[in-house]
């Protein structure tokens, strides 16, 4: 609609006192501006739609006869990774299941079989049907993510398939609690609308690639919602296909992935952007054992460089338990060497914080 100022003032006037305001303010056309965020959020929409997949979830009941049956038992959202159908989606999308369904972009359905599950992480992998031809999603990367910066989700919330919603990345390195009562490290926080069957689902960046993997909202909250970083499942999916789980080493701490400060890289020579700061350390585990205290920063452990949280559970999962590990941490610029002995994983079970999306 013309503003009446506008047509007040004349075509030859109005045209001169709009391109003045858009000068002096630095605004480009709103029609422009949006003509070019639809293309980009159609155009990951277009990209995603033949790898994104439904997920339902069957568990046997019994009828009033005596008669087995299997009844829907909840729903969930996915994405294919391989031609041949491996695909990511939630642990507690598909944990415990007896069969899962699998609806694809062209409304066919099949059944899916369970390779394995990381209910640490929350991803889970599984694989559909012998003979299908798929279209995998792209992935991309986690690590580079910025605070603002354009998501997309794609998923089947309440049961309506192929669902798109859009946002931004509110946040970033959030720590989210997993089924099991550990810490889901790195997560992305964002305003992209999330509903139950969401979970599973993917989180796509503005060239179409997989950054992470929709898995929970905040109960009673609105436009809050997370994601598990695409770097934390590309670990997690490996050992899901070789051993059916994620075997890893336990030291009993929690952590966050923090800058180094600039005068302690340079004080130690460290060619390190980022390391792990100590959040809490369990009394009578191995960390505790090793010394290691809330506020240090842990910067290597069994001679790796320990970046971030993500890379710390990388190397206690490499058939860490059973060996002396090296371990460098630095406390109040003080450096620090020693030796930590990590034990076999057994999570303890705790409430989570966040319901599943």
């Amino acid at each position: 609609m013309d503003s009446p100022v506008l047509s007040l003032l004349g075509d030859e006037s109005a045209n001169s006192l709009a391109a003045a305001t858009s000068a002096s303010t630095g605004q480009v056309d709103d029609q422009d501006s949006l003509d070019a965020y639809s293309r980009t959020v159609s155009g990951v929409a277009e990209s995603m739609a033949a790898a994104a997949i439904g997920i339902r979830v069957r568990k046997r009941t019994k009828q009033s006869q005596g008669a087995a049956a299997h009844a829907l038992a909840g729903a969930g959202s996915g994405f294919v990774i391989t031609p041949d159908g491996y695909a990511i989606t939630n642990s507690h999308v598909v944990h415990g299941a007896e069969i899962i369904e699998a609806m694809l972009g062209d409304g066919n359905i099949g059944v899916a079989e369970l390779i394995g599950d990381d209910p640490e992480t929350d991803i889970a992998l599984i694989r559909l049907g012998e003979g299908n031809r798929l279209t995998p999603a792209p992935l991309g990367s986690s690590g580079p993510l910025r605070v603002g910066q354009l998501v997309v989700a794609i998923g089947n919330p309440l049961g309506l398939q192929a669902t798109v919603t859009a946002g931004v990345v509110s946040a970033v390195r959030r720590t989210l609690r997993s089924s099991t009562g550990g810490l889901i490290e790195d997560v992305i926080q964002t305003d992209a609308a999330l509903n139950p069957g969401n979970s599973g689902g993917a989180l796509v960046d503005s060239r179409g690639h997989v950054v992470g993997v929709n898995t929970a909202i905040i109960a009673g909250a609105q436009g809050i919602c997370f994601a598990v970083p695409i770097d934390t499942a590309k670990w997690v999916v490996p050992a899901l296909l070789r051993d059916g789980r994620v075997v890893r080493g336990r030291i009993g701490l929690s952590g966050s992935t923090v800058p180094v400060p600039r005068r302690i890289a340079v004080a130690h020579g460290l060619d390190l952007a980022t390391a792990v700061r100590v959040v809490e350390v369990v009394k009578g585990e191995p960390a505790a054992a090793a010394g290691l205290d809330e506020g240090d920063l842990v910067i290597r452990l069994d001679g790796k460089p320990t970046v971030t949280v993500d890379e710390m559970r990388r190397i206690l999962a490499r058939n860490a338990v059973g060996r002396a590990l090296d371990l460098v941490y630095l406390r109040r610029g003080k450096w620090i060497e020693t030796v930590v002995h990590p034990a076999p994983d057994h999570p303890p079970a705790k409430p989570r914080e966040a319901v599943p999306a």
